[in-house]
């Protein structure tokens, strides 16, 4: 008697607790594939203003002119934008009251751009713990799927009067598939978590040079008034 060992019938005639290791493996991969295009598009989004704006800021542009430009613009500032303004509209606000020192105009902003930039890496953040969480446990939840195929393989030789591969071979056959499962989750999760650690990386060195750089510029305008 020949076993169907397709990819279908070992899902369908596996253990109801197989089986939902596997849905919750396959929905896990899901998201998963969701987040990384989804997060891909929103750190070369981040990515490009970032070059779009340094080549403005750094353009010659007047400062004042330059903010005009971005509260002007039909969307909404984001990234090295907001960043950008936060400093300089608190830069703005204190050298109006009079009678601030120099160091104090520029602390003050230098203290809203970096409070900008954390609420921007940690909107960038967002998904990427759920990445790690689907990385580390989706092989762990195939191995159980694994051994529980492996143990209904086994039982199935308890009432058998002569031990046959033919009654084993469903279940590790079974087994084998939640391991793969989790296999396939959890690959594309650790690249893509990989992947994006290090871009978020390379974009928070990129906002505190130009913080740094922006400093200086303010430190010079403070002391020429």
């Amino acid at each position: 008697m020949n076993i169907d060992l397709s990819l279908f019938h070992l899902i369908k005639d596996a253990s109801f607790v197989v089986q939902c290791v596997l849905l919750i493996l396959f929905i896990a991969s899901l998201i998963t594939w969701n987040f990384i295009f989804f997060k891909r598009r929103e750190l070369n989004q981040s990515m490009a203003i970032v070059d779009e704006f340094e080549a403005q800021f750094w353009s010659g542009i007047e400062l004042t002119e330059l903010y005009k430009k971005l509260t002007a613009k039909e969307f909404a500032p984001e990234g090295l934008e907001k960043i950008f303004l936060s400093g300089y509209n608190e830069f703005s606000r204190m050298r109006q009251k009079g009678n601030v020192e120099p160091a104090v105009l520029v602390e003050n902003a230098q203290r809203a751009m970096r409070i900008e930039m954390a609420r921007e890496l940690d909107r960038l953040d967002e998904s990427l713990p759920f990445l790690a969480t689907v990385a580390s446990t989706s092989p762990y939840v195939g191995l159980f799927g694994t051994v529980w195929g492996v143990m209904n393989a086994f039982r199935s030789l308890v009432s058998a009067q002569q031990a046959t591969l033919f009654q084993v071979a469903p279940g590790i056959a079974e087994s084998l598939v939640a391991t793969a499962m989790g296999l396939f989750a959890a690959i594309p999760a650790v690249i893509a978590y990989n992947r994006f650690s290090t871009r978020l990386d390379r974009l928070e060195k990129r906002y505190e040079l130009f913080i740094d750089e922006f400093v200086v510029l303010l430190q010079r305008l403070a002391h020429s008034k």
